[in-house]
């Protein structure tokens, strides 16, 4: 017979609400394998015999037969005829080799990674918010999507496609929303693309990683915006790149930084349109001399467009793809910022010679997006919809935007400086007071307010302190509660 303990140990396990699910010979079976696994009940060692058993626990001898049974056949015990069930010689459970018991606290080694998965592990990946609050930087209304028009075509896309839809796709995207994203860009970007030569993804984060990994080896160096986007940055580094960062100033990366020493990398990563976190536009005559270094040393320009459909001020400019005849820019977009996050779309247009080698590449990172998702932006866009809703939400943003500023500047003028973009998702605000960037941007978290620091994309840390604030996402009665919320946070932090 079991020894008291061994008994209510089972008992327990019988009675845990978290094994409610499984049958009750299931869990006897479980609680008395745990036993032997964890050597509470050692080799050689006999168990109750069915009928006793049963009566210790209440239940019926079938149920304890089934579970012994169980037992039987996963190898836990041998079951003789006339001389009843006994624990199995398991050399891995005999008391010398004993795995240790799961109440024993056991020291939790650091993981055997290889180089490139420790530098991806400490770098801390990028992770996103799934409930975003002001003031939350990337993020789009959503509330104002249309949903509605987004199911009625997303209907007609299975019911024209049927089952089709429910396979395998095409690791390249599907044709109709390739053909999509050439026009659009075409039109409106002023890129040099065709079906043929766009990718789709499920983000530009994807795309970065494929470019560092297709493009470069592990320690070639990369020329890299000073300040940059963070996620750049980390797909970079966990490549093993070499990053050498570039000052910005209002006109864009300085690329004479570049020239001067034009064979220290192979490539340059940039966001023209929109400068991140800046917010500058790379000037004209910087673009065409990036497109001339490219060409003369076999280079590459990875272009991120990011969120160049919200321009709110002047004419927008070419994207550099378009300027380039050489073939040497890979040119990198995303709905996620101009539709909704969870669409998960993304797209990269390939010079002719890359199609081939980044599509298999991506054969071994997911294999495709979903088929019914792409059909469905493709009809969205083929029918006029995205471009209504971009220059909706163009007008929604760019009134925010005034909004935060002005608010900014009366509410927290003795902390920050706005520096209004003039397009783009979020405002970065520079401090001008002696608080130090992390105090400002803890006391905003424990008010409920996200900030993102600046001084943290800087490559040295050495930028001048500040944060950005998010707006796109936020109507204007959040906008100013939240405004209000950190003018209290920072002047209690302040004293």
């Amino acid at each position: 017979m079991f020894r008291h303990s061994q008994l209510e140990s089972v008992k327990a396990w019988i009675a845990n609400p978290a094994h409610a699910a499984m049958p009750l010979h299931a869990r006897i079976q479980r609680a008395v394998r745990q036993l032997i696994v964890d050597g509470a009940l050692g080799p050689g060692k006999p168990l109750p015999a069915s009928r006793a058993l049963a009566a210790s626990l209440g239940v019926s001898r079938d149920t304890i037969e089934a579970a012994y049974a169980q037992l039987h056949a996963e190898g836990f015990i041998d079951r003789r005829v006339g001389s009843g069930s006994f624990v199995a010689e398991i050399t891995e459970f005999t008391p010398g080799r004993r795995r240790p018991r799961r109440d024993t606290p056991v020291s939790d080694p650091a993981p055997a990674l290889s180089r490139r998965g420790a530098a991806v592990f400490s770098g801390g990946g990028v992770r996103e918010m799934a409930s975003p609050r002001p003031f939350a930087h990337g993020v789009p209304e959503t509330r104002s999507f249309p949903l509605a028009l987004w199911e009625r075509l997303e209907r007609q896309v299975r019911k024209e496609v049927g089952a089709q839809s429910l396979f395998h796709g095409d690791p390249q995207g599907t044709e109709p929303l390739r053909r999509a994203i050439a026009d659009y860009v075409n039109l409106e970007r002023g890129a040099r693309a065709t079906a043929d030569r766009v990718l789709v993804l499920t983000s530009s984060q994807q795309a970065m990683s494929l470019c560092a990994t297709m493009l470069l080896d592990p320690g070639a160096g990369i020329f890299l915006e000073d300040p940059a986007y963070y996620g750049a940055r980390k797909a970079f580094d966990a490549a093993g790149l070499d990053c050498v960062p570039i000052r910005v100033d209002r006109q864009g990366i300085v690329v004479d930084q570049i020239l001067a020493e034009p064979q220290r990398a192979k490539a340059v990563f940039l966001t023209p349109s929109h400068q991140f976190p800046t917010g500058a536009t790379l000037a004209l005559d910087r673009r065409l001399a990036l497109i001339e270094w490219a060409a003369r040393h076999q280079a590459w320009i990875i272009e991120d467009d990011y969120d160049s459909e919200f321009r709110y001020a002047g004419k927008p400019t070419a994207c550099v793809q378009g300027l380039d005849p050489h073939g040497r820019t890979i040119y990198i977009g995303t709905f996620t910022k101009s539709l909704f996050p969870g669409l998960r779309i993304g797209y990269a247009v390939l010079p002719p010679q890359l199609v081939k080698p980044m599509t298999v590449a991506r054969t071994l990172l997911d294999g495709h997006t979903a088929p019914m998702a792409q059909l469905t932006l493709a009809r969205f866009m083929e029918g006029g919809h995205f471009g209504a809703h971009v220059r909706s939400m163009r007008g929604v943003y760019a009134e925010r935007l005034d909004l935060l500023a002005g608010l900014v500047r009366k509410h927290l003028s003795d902390f920050v400086e706005p520096q209004v973009p003039i397009g783009g998702l979020q405002m970065p605000c520079l401090l001008t007071c002696d608080l130090a960037e992390h105090t400002a941007v803890d006391a905003a978290r424990r008010a409920g307010i996200e900030l993102l620091g600046l001084s943290a994309l800087h490559a040295a840390g050495d930028g001048r302190a500040g944060f950005l604030m998010g707006f796109a996402a936020y109507t204007p009665l959040e906008i100013e509660s939240a405004v209000r919320r950190l003018e209290t946070a920072l002047r209690a932090v302040a004293r």
